[in-house]
């Protein structure tokens, strides 16, 4: 007999990523390449909608993009306008009414959204919405956005998108499509990261420049924070909808979520993250034989600490890249078998070795610990730690999935107990000063709540910190 388990990946997860093209005649595939760059930002449902001038016309689906878009599926998707989304839901979230782009009919006329981040007012707006006969289809928080451009009383679409934006506080990177115009914005703070590319005479937005590079897209720029750009008949037009005296850009996107071949907030992701190893190496030092990456997230920041320390770099751990969400497990439990389904250690690098084992964050610490045992067994002779990140002592409310306070380590543990919990010889993290250092920013331009409990943008719906966000 068996049993179906879920196969749980102990790191924060980001909600979606979004991808917009205009001016193209074939549109919808290229959307659906890009979101194949941005698989990695969502692997629980993904969409389609594009527009061939009369109508808007939508595909969505759960699962991984490969498994949701096929011949038949892409056939019917014809026009020069499409948006797409992939999309990573919160814990019991996970359902087709929830898969986006989100596609209603309003007095404005049709109007298709896709979203990236977290409302953390949309739990007011939506009470407000519904009391006043508002009727909802998901649980999304996208939803509300939709409803706010239903009711403005704005001339035209785009005024009611702008209208129904100057209501919304958080964290979100949006791209709408009507019948013919594509529109994209950024929130005033530039939480997520959302740019522009052009491929001809084609006009590109997505989540991530890796999606741009998959295209052969040339980056223009970044959308502003606080920018709604609009892309129609006559060209290019820009407007700031609002204005902020600070940005608050996630950081944890250079740490984790943003492919290393990419460009963000200004700088290379593959440089940051190096930059992150070497810092964590200066910051805390050690003797060992060799650095050893939890792969594939923290490979970058190994090279780094490698490069800086002098240490040789090598493979201890092999991960595979072949695990989904979901497994059979043996009914005879194997110990740390969800670790070993995903990570296999290397003897022979390992073996009577002193190493430093670099991962990028710690948030249960559950995972870790399973690591640190099979390379235990593996014959390492010491393990220190280092972490590539500052530690994780709050939540994330605008836009990652994470566990409530009480269920990370760094919250309710000292650095000391981490370490004799987790069994290994020293740890350290790397400091909110070096991380920033990194990135080339300051508390005023980089989000770093989960690290300082200091939010840079209001938690209307979340005054109390312990309650998980939910979109």
């Amino acid at each position: 007999m068996t049993e179906k388990s879920a196969l749980h990946d102990d790191h924060f997860h980001d909600e979606c990523g979004v991808m917009g093209v205009q001016h193209h005649p074939d549109a919808a595939r290229l959307v659906y390449l890009g979101l194949y760059a941005l698989q990695h930002r969502g692997q629980e449902s993904a969409g389609v909608t594009v527009s061939n001038g009369t109508e808007l016309i939508r595909h969505i689906g759960m699962g991984l993009v490969a498994d949701i878009f096929d011949k038949a599926a892409l056939e019917p998707l014809k026009g020069r306008l499409a948006i797409g989304h992939v999309r990573y839901s919160t814990a019991g979230d996970t359902t087709l009414r929830n898969a986006q782009p989100l596609l209603v009919t309003t007095v404005h006329g049709d109007v298709s959204v896709a979203h990236n981040g977290n409302l953390t007012n949309a739990l007011r707006l939506r009470k407000d919405l519904e009391a006043q006969g508002a009727i909802f289809q998901t649980t999304s928080d996208s939803e509300v956005v939709l409803h706010l451009i239903a009711r403005s009383k704005a001339a035209n679409m785009r005024d009611a998108i702008i209208d129904a934006l100057r209501q919304l506080e958080g964290s979100y990177s949006l791209v709408f499509a009507t019948k013919k115009d594509l529109m994209a914005a950024r929130d005033p703070y530039g939480v997520r990261p959302l740019s522009m590319a052009r491929m001809r005479e084609a006009v590109v937005f997505a989540s991530e420049t890796c999606a741009f590079d998959l295209l052969g897209a040339k980056l223009v720029r970044e959308v502003k924070p606080g920018e709604l750009i609009s892309v129609d008949s006559h060209g290019v037009r820009s407007v700031i909808f609002t204005e902020s005296k600070r940005t608050a850009h996630c950081s944890f996107e250079n740490i984790y979520f943003a492919r290393p071949d990419g460009l963000l907030f200004g700088k290379s992701v593959y440089a940051v993250r190096t930059e992150l190893g070497k810092q964590l190496a200066r910051e805390s030092p050690v003797a060992a034989d060799l650095v050893v990456a939890v792969p594939d997230s923290a490979n970058v920041a190994a090279v780094g600490y490698a490069q800086e320390s002098g240490i040789p770099y090598g493979l201890g751990l092999i991960r595979s890249h072949y695990i989904g969400r979901t497994f059979i497990e043996p009914r005879q439990s194997i110990r740390d078998f969800g670790a070993r389904i995903k990570y296999n250690a290397v003897p022979d690098a390992l073996r009577g070795k002193r190493i430093v084992l670099i991962d990028d964050s710690i948030v249960r610490g559950t995972t870790s610990k399973k690591l640190v045992r099979m390379l235990r067994r593996a014959g390492v002779k010491a393990i220190h730690m280092r972490i590539s990140s500052p530690p994780i002592v709050g939540p994330c409310y605008y836009g990652i999935d994470t566990p409530t306070r009480k269920e990370l380590i760094a919250a309710n543990n000292s650095v000391a107990e981490i370490r004799e919990y987790l069994g290994v010889d020293s740890l350290a993290y790397l400091s909110v000063e070096g991380l920033l250092k990194c990135c080339n920013g300051t508390q005023k331009t980089f989000c770093v709540g989960c690290f300082t409990n200091d939010y840079p943008i209001p938690l209307m719906d979340f005054e109390n910190k312990d309650i998980r966000p939910v979109c």
